[in-house]
């Protein structure tokens, strides 16, 4: 359905790789013939679907589930790091042999992924990333990317001089890494002005109150750095409701299908976007099971610890390589 399908195929490539160096020398859960191997079961722990991209989450983490039917999958999402917490602990008690965590916030979840990790528990972390090295594998987006990415197209288009606002995520490592990267941009250009900055959670209603408050403060603004495209359609609400939807553009980030759209058509209040693909859940996903599968041991001799995603501005010259219509997000 989108570019992004490979990663599936890419991450059962790993499986058998793994496999593969197992039968060259390393052991297998299999032991020999009349032997039945174990049937693992594993936690799937996601922030609930409060917008677009953790809609999206939710669906690829369902898919790659899908993909290996010989696995016990437990699929549990969570509102807040506390439920997250008890919801993580009831999957301990459950048996589980491995974990799939993407953390509602960085903070509150790493001493739970912790404790998981050191009770014997195989721990892929996915996308906001734990404040210690607790996961056995962590795949992310590059963050870092994202923020830079950003913040020099702005600069750009800009032409270097300008007012902006910016909006922020859930406090997490992606958010930190965005705003960090992008504000090293900003300093280096003083001739941007940030104007306004506060947290819109990734929510598109959070983040339509958040930009009426800060268009009250500030009659002149250029630009709004919103960072997420659910957060992007709640500033563009706000801009219209003031009528300040004119002679002003908005940045966000993600990939939804509904702005790279609007990229592709060239409306002067989505010049451009970045991409940051929720079916990266998948790939943590199909990295378990083939871990599972080759034994823990053995596949940390061909799983790196760390994968990170690279990431793509979008414009109206390559949106339509971007665009699917039929995607989830």
């Amino acid at each position: 359905m989108t570019k992004w399908n490979a990663l599936f195929g890419a991450v059962a490539g790993i499986g058998v790789l793994v496999l593969a160096g197992c039968q060259s020398g390393g052991s297998s859960p299999s032991t020999g013939p009349g032997t039945t191997a174990k049937r693992f079961k594993v936690g799937v722990s996601i922030p609930a679907a409060d917008h677009g991209w953790t809609a999206g989450i939710k669906y690829w983490a369902q898919e790659a589930a899908k993909h290996n039917p010989d696995i016990d999958w437990v699929i549990q999402d969570a509102k807040e790091p506390n439920e997250q917490i008890s919801g993580l602990e009831n999957m301990q008690t459950q048996g589980v042999d491995a974990l799939v965590i993407l953390a509602t916030e960085s903070a509150p979840l790493t001493p739970i992924a912790e404790k998981l990790h050191n009770a014997g528990i195989l721990i892929v972390n996915v996308d906001r990333g734990f404040t210690k090295p607790v996961a056995d594998v962590f795949v992310e987006g590059d963050n870092k990317a994202f923020g830079r990415k950003s913040a020099e197209y702005i600069v750009k288009k800009l032409n270097g001089q300008g007012k902006i606002a910016i909006l922020e995520g859930i406090p997490s490592t992606v958010n930190t890494d965005r705003i960090n990267a992008a504000m090293d941009v900003f300093k280096a250009n003083p001739g941007i002005q940030v104007v306004a900055r506060d947290s819109g959670m990734w929510n598109r209603e959070k983040a339509e109150k958040v930009m009426a408050n800060m268009l009250v403060s500030n009659p002149k603004i250029d630009a709004i750095w919103a960072s997420d495209d659910d957060m992007a359609l709640g500033v563009e609400t706000a801009l219209k409701a003031a009528g300040r939807d004119k002679n002003i553009w908005i940045l966000g980030g993600g990939g939804m299908k509904d702005i790279v759209k609007r990229v592709m058509d060239k409306d002067p209040l989505y010049p451009a976007d970045i991409t940051y693909p929720p079916s990266m859940i998948g790939f943590g996903i199909q990295t378990v099971a083939g871990i599972l599968h080759a034994g823990k041991d053995d596949a940390k001799k061909y799983i790196p610890r760390h994968v990170m995603i690279d990431l793509d501005l979008i414009t109206p010259d390559n949106a339509k390589d971007f665009y699917f219509p039929d995607s989830i997000y």
